[in-house]
């Protein structure tokens, strides 16, 4: 079913003018291509692993800071330059009308080549290098082993998390995650969701596909190093694979590839290095601060009454959505969020993104074998649902288009969601399935 809202973008309402600076200086950087080195535009930094050359590139569904598009861009990076030399061809899993992906492996190899059970990884393993570039040097790597890891069974993906309205989700205090997750501790359902939390403050973790993540600035540094490899203020070094982190990190020869020292995002004292001319207030902060500025600014879709499917089916779609138990995850709408040092619009407002934000075992099906933090093997996010009616590829790793395969999915041994979905499967006619479906898809 295809999306029903245009391809725009989305400002938090606000009434000042710095906000909207800093959205607009941000909004340009996430669309920045980054060169390793000799960028006319100052953009360096790029490798000496990555996984496309702007945030922009991947996060580009509906619109800039949304989710994978339909035509993936890292299937062109070697047809635009953005890779070239024999050590880099596109990996098969990557297709021109695909999802946007990273990879992973869930175990190390063993000495003959076979996933080792206990050697957990997890890592991700960059699609590209920057070798055979002009600007890379000397630097020659070669990209990780996916032909031998996909023959092996050992391979997982992820696709980007769409962005839209994740200030609110940021601005919303532990205790009312808390209070939702009480509020629904007696379901009947066999639901029981727990948080991961930070590692250095305990506090409920939020963002990434296993809520590994805490902050926006957070979310934003880890991407900017692992997925395009460029160091900054929260990440500090060139980042190996996890192979090469356990023995002999990244060659001499791939390090300040730049040639500018590390960390390659810095904060901008000086329009230009070298000159004594200060940066205007929103050119200041690194791209890493930006990003996440960016990100906390943008407001969610705003879901359809009538499309698709009409206002009565729509109506209905959320009221079975519901009733058949999926709202336990999904919850509908977080009450208020804290008040807002950025901006009041991110103050005092609801969440209306359909999830708790909880961590579930959702089964082995969707099981990925991938650890992060407190989320176990078989363990995600909540997906937030909002915008869902704009996304493309579906679930954590983009297998599907198709969002009645998503559902069924949700139906596995070891899954929360089973009762829910047997709800769905056997209480329901296939009309009132499909009234589902469009309310799903009008959000």
């Amino acid at each position: 079913m295809a999306p029903h809202v245009p391809a725009r973008h989305w400002l938090l309402s606000t009434q000042a003018t710095a906000p909207c600076n800093f959205f607009q200086n941000g909004l340009a950087r996430f669309q920045d291509i980054e060169s390793v080195k000799n960028s006319p535009t100052g953009n360096n930094g790029l490798g000496p692993r990555f996984n496309f050359v702007s945030c922009s590139g991947c996060h580009l569904q509906p619109a800039v800071g949304g989710t994978g598009p339909a035509t993936n861009p890292q299937f062109q990076v070697i047809a635009n330059g953005f890779v070239s030399g024999s050590t880099n061809t596109i990996p098969s899993f990557i297709t021109a009308n695909g999802p946007t992906r990273e990879a992973r492996f869930p175990f190390f190899f063993d000495q003959f080549g076979n996933p080792n059970p206990n050697a957990p990884n997890g890592g991700v393993e960059d699609l590209f290098t920057v070798s055979g570039r002009s600007d890379a040097g000397s630097c020659s790597l070669q990209q990780p082993s996916f032909a031998q890891a996909q023959a092996t069974n050992n391979l997982i993906f992820r696709i980007p998390t769409p962005t839209f309205g994740t200030g609110l989700i940021e601005n919303v205090d532990d205790s009312t995650l808390l209070n939702n997750q009480a509020a629904n501790a007696n379901n009947n359902l066999g639901i029981s969701g727990t948080f991961n939390h930070n590692g250095n403050d305990g506090t409920i973790s939020r963002f990434g596909w296993k809520a590994q993540n805490k902050s926006l600035e957070l979310f934003a540094g880890e991407a900017y190093n692992v997925e395009m490899g460029i160091t900054n203020e929260i990440f500090t070094q060139d980042r190996p694979l996890p192979g090469e982190d356990m023995h002999t990190g990244l060659p001499s020869s791939c390090l300040n590839l730049s040639g500018g020292g590390y960390p390659e995002d810095t904060t901008n004292f000086a329009t230009k290095a070298g000159t004594d001319q200060f940066a205007t207030n929103a050119s200041i902060p690194s791209d890493t601060v930006m990003f996440a500025m960016f990100m906390r600014l943008l407001a969610p879709p705003t879901p359809s009454t009538i499309t698709p499917g009409g206002a009565t089916s729509i109506a209905n779609g959320r009221r079975l959505f519901s009733a058949i138990g999926c709202a336990t995850c999904h919850t509908p709408t977080l009450s208020s969020t804290q008040a807002s040092n950025f901006t009041s619009s991110l103050g005092n407002a609801p969440v209306n993104a359909f999830s708790d934000l909880e961590i579930h075992h959702m089964g082995t099906v969707l099981a990925d074998n991938v650890s992060q933090g407190g989320a176990g093997g078989d363990q995600f996010r909540t997906a937030p649902l909002w915008g869902l009616g704009q996304r493309i590829f579906l679930l954590h790793d983009g297998r599907t288009t198709n969002l009645l395969a998503a559902i069924e999915a949700h139906e596995a041994s070891g899954s929360e969601a089973n009762q829910a979905e047997s709800n769905f499967d056997l209480q329901l006619t296939t009309s009132q399935q499909q009234d589902i479906l469009n309310f799903l898809r009008s959000l």
